[in-house]
């Protein structure tokens, strides 16, 4: 019997005597009557156009939508073991819709119309809707979910909040005594994994797929930078597609070809407790997650399923070899680490207590260093796409996912915008087998942890740092992480005065790093020294660390790199040498693959800035689309990026350089090769991403300390502050910047954002998505970006928004927040986000600028609307430069918007 903790060490010796087995044996046969299997092929085919490789629910996914979409015959999916044998047999089969973005929500969604689907063909998935009861046991956590009802209208998703009493009528057996309330979600249900993934592939094979069972892949070949062929110990098979679903394997496969394809994954130990049958139990129970508790617990075939995810995990596999058979997989019983979630199970479902305990089933699931999924081509070789990292929730991706890898292949796009999820997020050093096993320690606890804005991890850190670091370390910076790379978040005074000593390993007593931190919904600790750097920014000089922003340098012998860079870009990049264009770069539906500034360094030489998060990413897109005659050499750590911004930098860099840097010889949004103190070669562009006056300096990093150090003595007397990303960012809201990968995605369009002024459509080249720009600019926009003001929210006791949050035009539904920050100037909140305008159908109509300004707008936070101002265009705030200064910037705004409206990155 399950029992109080005090009695749980007889439970332990109970449990481990016996041996762990599944319950339906999934290996010891490859046939299964019930669901129609049967697998009659023993070697794989010599050629095929698509190899799956994976046999679990993931892999099953794809084989199906390939088969549905017509190309079941040409098709073979491969299994190192038997199928439905990797993690799907051991899964709880929680299919939760509510995911952390809009993107997994639609791909789960999908998920569930696939075995509903199925179900109605009497095919067996185990899908019941069952609904989930989630508890709150925090102040905290109910106002998350506050948040998520707020934004269930964005996502259409039905969901309820619940009192204590209203959540013990839904589930009688729960104790509510500690909890503040729950949201209760009806469309949320369970599935039987393994039962799918038998099921799906019965189906698959049905339209021609050949599943091949104990046929390990053993290398991916490929030919001219594109899959050509898998070895497998059973043969070769020529093909032209190759998709990794491998599971946890996922990471080792990614590693059977030349280049490596990096599938950053680690394995953690991850438990679920099976009850033998209780009588009475209500098959209609509710899937229960208590998040605060770290546990959940659900209905099974007349018992109980029961685990969750600890706050600190413990690696499995940490030499990085899996086992592939499920016996020499199996994992020890760690009882005294279940301790932590057997003492909340038993807490929050007092009458487990008196359950008979079948078996502690100690899974291994595997994570990614940030807790998404990963989906999509790799970025080392064309035609290898990756499906994988899916969490312990495959069961809930797998029909979306599949869908969308199927679609990619075969349509070469997809319905589906994946692009945070996508496999080209990563670095090399996110694959770091060492990296990985620190990082998962941390991530399982995620997937139910209280997730503040600008959430940061504490491992992995001290990777990749600008040579500045430790000065502003000394400084008292407080550090935010991007890409693994080091970036002050805010300074807070009281450390740079502390005088503490600085300990590299991190194992010594002194402290090795601050790590950022928000752990609030409402006003944040830190917005008294963000607003100290702010005001520095905008009334004498501000200095920020841009050294993780992503820099490229493209080049050719002749003009080839000016007809490739016209032809992904928008904008015209035919500029003088010396000039700095900003661009978007479309896909062929007008929406963003990057977003970025190109500085024509000489006539066949451009240098690019983009967001960090596209370090991979944007050269991605442009080795896709570049002739082979342009060179791009990625020399995002060559460079120190220091921006010094406000009204005095130009006097205060006039001290250190012999170069005339007055508006006539150095205007705005040009570039110049600088002389600063005593170095040289100094890459000086005069722009700052935040709109102010100032300068991005990006140097050499033998010199970065002496040009840095420089610029702070002198800066002493002009009042210089540094600044973190905090205060940039809030430069960057309040002017009406958009943000990649907030604002602008794959389907957002430069018309829709205002930046219709970027784009030239009379270049005289066809540039990508020109075709569907022009489409859209006849036909108008369907969604509009618009910049809201808060009218009536107290920036002291109100909780603030911090994106997603729901607006309201007259009082109907008509967008979402993408964006939102504190307006230090207006001293409002001010919310970026889309507007869009339906009819009584529902349906999409045009949005005019007409339509914007004559609405009354509100913004929802938590189940409170706020009065909102509307503004189309960037707001004219308030300057304090010198006479000089204020002479130049007004003419150079007068003469082009463009020296205003740069871009942001992020």
């Amino acid at each position: 019997m399950l029992s109080r903790c005090g009695h749980w060490n007889a439970i332990k010796r109970k449990c481990t005597a016996r041996s762990i087995s599944h319950s339906r044996n999934v290996l010891s046969s490859s046939n299964d009557g019930g669901n129609g299997l049967q697998i009659e092929h023993t070697t794989p085919p010599s050629s095929a156009r698509v190899v799956v490789c994976g046999g679990g629910v993931m892999g099953a996914s794809v084989a199906y939508h390939l088969a549905k979409l017509g190309w079941g015959n040409e098709t073979v999916l491969v299994e190192q073991s038997r199928v439905g044998g990797g993690t799907t047999w051991h899964s709880s089969g929680l299919i939760g819709v509510f995911k952390p973005s809009l993107s997994q929500v639609k791909l789960t969604q999908s998920s569930i119309e696939m075995y509903r689907d199925l179900e109605s063909k009497g095919l067996n998935t185990g899908w019941k809707q069952s609904g989930s009861l989630n508890l709150a046991r925090t102040r905290d956590r109910m106002t998350i979910f506050r948040r998520m009802k707020s934004q269930s209208v964005s996502w259409d998703i039905d969901c309820e909040l619940l009192s204590p009493e209203q959540c013990k009528q839904y589930c009688p057996m729960i104790n509510v005594d500690d909890i503040y309330g729950g949201l209760w979600i009806p469309g949320d249900g369970v599935a039987d994994p393994y039962e799918t993934c038998l099921s799906i592939i019965s189906e698959a094979q049905k339209y021609g797929v050949k599943v091949i069972e104990n046929c390990k892949v053993k290398k991916v070949n490929e030919t001219n930078g594109s899959v050509s062929s898998v070895e497998t110990d059973l043969g070769k098979i020529d093909c032209e597609y190759f998709i990794n679903c491998a599971g946890f394997w996922a990471r080792g496969v990614g590693q059977l070809s030349e280049p490596f394809v990096k599938v950053p994954l680690h394995a953690v130990e991850h438990y679920y407790l099976h009850t033998k049958p209780i009588p009475g139990l209500d098959p209609s129970t509710p899937v229960i997650r208590d998040q605060d508790g770290y546990i959940y617990i659900r209905e099974n075939n007349g018992r109980f399923l029961a685990g969750g995810f600890e706050p600190v995990a413990k690696p499995a596999f940490e030499d990085g070899k899996i086992p592939a058979s499920s016996r020499e997989r199996n994992l020890p019983e760690d009882w005294d680490h279940f301790h932590i979630l057997l003492e909340q199970l038993l807490h929050r479902v007092p009458t487990l207590g008196g359950a008979v305990l079948d078996r502690l089933c100690n899974g291994p699931e595997a994570f990614s260093p940030d807790c998404k999924w990963i989906v999509g081509e790799a970025p080392e070789i064309r035609k290898y796409l990756v499906a994988a990292g899916m969490k312990t929730v495959g069961v809930s991706a797998a029909g979306g996912v599949g869908l969308a890898t199927a679609e990619i292949i075969v349509n070469g796009e997809t319905s589906f915008d994946m692009y945070e999820l996508e496999v080209s997020r990563f670095l090399g050093l996110h694959n770091n087998r060492k990296f990985l096993r620190d990082r998962v320690k941390e991530v399982p606890g995620m997937h139910y942890g209280l997730i503040y804005p600008f959430h940061e991890f504490h491992t992995g850190r001290n990777l990749r740092m600008s040579p500045v670091y430790p000065k502003l370390r000394e400084a008292g910076a407080v550090f935010g992480q991007v890409m693994g790379y080091e970036r002050p978040t805010w300074f807070e005074p009281k450390y740079a005065e502390s005088g503490e000593s600085y300990d590299w390993s991190g194992k010594g007593n002194s402290i090795p790093y601050r790590i950022g931190y928000t752990n609030t919904f409402g006003k944040p600790p830190w917005f008294d020294f963000v607003a100290e750097e702010y005001a520095a920014c905008r009334e004498t000089v501000g200095i920020s660390d841009y050294s993780s922003f992503t820099k490229i340098d493209l080049w050719s012998k002749g003009d080839e790199v000016v007809k490739a860079l016209q032809f992904v870009c928008s904008n015209d990049v035919d500029v003088p040498v010396g000039s700095i264009i900003h661009t978007g770069m479309q896909n062929k539906y007008g929406g963003y693959e990057n977003d970025c500034s190109l500085a024509r360094i000489s006539e066949n030489h451009y240098m690019m800035i983009a967001p960090t998060i596209q370090q991979t990413r944007c050269k991605v897109w442009l080795q896709k689309h570049l002739p082979s005659t342009v060179a791009m050499s990625d020399v995002t750590s060559m460079f120190t990026s220091l921006c010094i911004m406000g009204p005095f930098t130009r006097t205060l860099l006039s001290e250190h350089t012999d170069t005339d840097l007055s508006p006539k010889n150095f205007p705005f949004f040009t570039f110049k090769m600088l002389d600063i103190g005593l170095a040289n070669g100094i890459r000086t562009f005069n722009l700052t991403h935040t709109g102010e006056l100032g300068y991005v300096l990006y140097i050499p990093n033998e010199f970065a300390l002496h040009v840095y150090s420089r610029l702070l003595e002198t800066g002493e007397k002009y009042g210089m502050k540094h600044a973190g990303y905090y205060a940039t960012r809030a430069l960057r809201v309040e002017k009406f910047y958009a943000f990649w990968g907030q604002d602008l995605d794959t389907r957002t369009t430069p018309l829709e954002c205002g930046r219709v002024w970027r784009v030239k459509f009379d270049k005289g080249v066809d540039f990508i998505g020109r075709d569907a720009l022009l489409k859209q600019r006849d036909e108008g926009v369907k969604r509009m970006y618009v910049q809201l003001l808060l009218e009536d929210h107290d920036l002291e006791t109100d909780l603030w928004p911090w994106g997603g949050e729901p607006i309201y035009r007259n009082g109907k539904y008509v967008g979402m927040c993408t964006t939102t920050g504190y307006g230090f100037t207006f001293k409002k909140q001010v919310c970026l986000g889309f507007v869009e305008n339906y009819n009584q159908s529902g349906d999409k109509q045009r949005v005019t600028n007409e339509y914007i300004i004559s609405g009354d707008y509100e913004v929802d936070i938590a189940g409170i609307r706020y009065n909102a101002k509307v503004n189309l265009h960037s707001p004219n705030l308030p300057t304090k430069f010198p006479d000089v200064e204020r002479e130049a910037y007004q003419a150079t705004r007068d003469k082009n918007e463009e020296s205003l409206v740069v871009t942001a990155i992020r």
